[in-house]
């Protein structure tokens, strides 16, 4: 499979405008370790090859465990997960799904009583970004290195 376009070349105010978005989450509160877990798991269910590698490798750099990174797909048939996490991977599904459910109320409820206002305000926008990122990524077949 070849790369079918080069989206940094083809239009740098857009890589430019989801950049700054990298760079509101950059700041965010959210745990680093958090950040990469919805990152993944969001890529994983898209099926975005090039971001599921970037994701656990920079995972990998920040201290996952290789037994976390292999079962965030199955996050809720194992303990490896803190409820906040397990919160987290329901809101990145549901959110990432959006069209299958409409993000339901049980999972309003399981992940409110884990997240400020502000959080979920950044948990969303990474849940958003990631999911943009996969569709560059997808539609333009960027290939893991």
């Amino acid at each position: 499979m070849e790369q079918r376009l080069d989206f940094y070349k083809a239009n740098p105010a857009v890589i430019k405008a989801m950049l700054g978005l990298e760079e509101c989450l950059g700041k965010s509160a959210l745990e680093k370790s958090l950040t990469e877990l919805v990152r993944l798991r969001a890529s994983q269910i898209n099926g975005c090859a090039f971001c599921v590698d970037m994701h656990t490798s920079d995972a990998r750099k920040g201290g996952e465990t290789d037994r976390r990174l292999a079962t965030v797909v199955a996050w809720r048939e194992t303990p490896f997960f803190t409820d906040r996490e397990r919160a987290a991977l329901e809101w990145t599904e549901a959110l990432t799904l959006v069209s299958h459910d409409h993000v339901p109320d049980a999972v309003w409820n399981a992940v409110r009583p884990h997240f400020s206002d502000q959080e979920l305000a950044d948990l969303t926008l990474l849940v958003s970004t990631i999911n943009a990122w996969n569709r560059f990524a997808i539609a333009f077949r960027k290939m893991p290195a």
